[in-house]
């Protein structure tokens, strides 16, 4: 056991190794960036990307409905009946509700 002791002691005795193992105390833990807080934002930026990855394809989408309700007048009056339920004075609406939802 003594032994053990002595040879670690003779390792840390060694300036080139208290240089390194502060070096990486300082870049792990202390530093302003350090690794921790940098990998928490590298796992945030990775969110953020897919979050934009959504909502471009979201705009895609909605660029598409946006020409169709543009230059066709059936794409018109089906948005309004699907969207806000509207009617024709001759008609009625029965709305079924799904009990999973």
């Amino acid at each position: 056991m003594n032994n053990k002791l002595l040879r670690i002691w003779n390792v840390l005795k060694n300036k080139y190794v208290v240089a390194t193992i502060l070096f990486l105390l300082i870049f792990f833990f202390f530093d302003e960036n350090n690794y921790m807080i940098t990998h928490r934002l590298s796992k945030d930026v990775a969110k953020l990307k897919q979050r934009q990855t959504e909502l471009q394809e979201g705009i895609v989408a909605d660029s598409a409905q946006s020409m169709a309700l543009k230059s066709d007048l059936g794409a018109i009056e089906r948005y309004g009946r699907e969207t806000y339920y509207m009617k024709r004075d001759d008609e009625d609406i029965y709305i079924i509700v799904d009990p999973e939802k």
